[in-house]
């Protein structure tokens, strides 16, 4: 796969925003498969990708993660991806689900892969877990851990505020 990121990690990471409305226009197959690809490359504990990936860019799909989530601007997305964990048990040894943190990684990758490409994204967490199961035909012994809208964006509207690192950092202690 060719490169063809835009910007450098920090650009990209200062430009995320979440999207909630966005153009018609869909996403070249092309790109598609490069943001895929900034997921598939994801770090995971010891290896093991434990994750699933669904790429949805049916219309009818779409409309069904939106009533599953509650959230009508899913529905202006030309595409949503859900996250899967294909083992939802394993918990690392810091008492730490490690299904939520492996997703969680490849989808922040996603996300940023995205914004490089002049896409945006929205981080979904809030969903009925049956009913996006059952609309993607998702095994009951798997979890979807979120949903991603992803798209161009409709406006240019900037980031919202960030607290200061003197606020979230600290050395040495708590």
């Amino acid at each position: 796969m060719k490169e063809s990121v835009k910007m450098d990690v920090m650009q990209a990471i200062r430009e995320r925003r979440s999207v909630r409305q966005y153009q018609s226009r869909l996403v070249e197959e092309e790109i598609l498969m490069e943001i895929m690809e900034a997921a598939r490359l994801a770090p995971s504990g010891h290896n093991r990708q434990n994750w699933r990936f669904i790429l949805v860019r049916d219309r009818g799909q779409i409309s069904s993660l939106a009533a599953a989530a509650g959230q009508s601007f899913i529905n202006t997305a030309p595409a949503v991806i859900a996250g899967v964990s294909l083992d939802p048990d394993h918990m690392m040894r810091c008492e730490v689900p490690a299904y939520a943190v492996d997703v969680a990684i490849a989808m922040t990758n996603i996300s940023l892969a995205a914004v490089a490409k002049g896409l945006g994204t929205c981080w979904i967490g809030s969903f009925s877990q049956d009913q996006v199961q059952k609309a993607l035909g998702v095994p009951q012994k798997y979890k979807v851990v979120e949903l991603m809208t992803l798209g161009y964006p409709a406006n240019g509207k900037g980031r919202t505020g960030r607290k200061p690192l003197q606020e979230i950092i600290s050395y040495d202690r708590f």
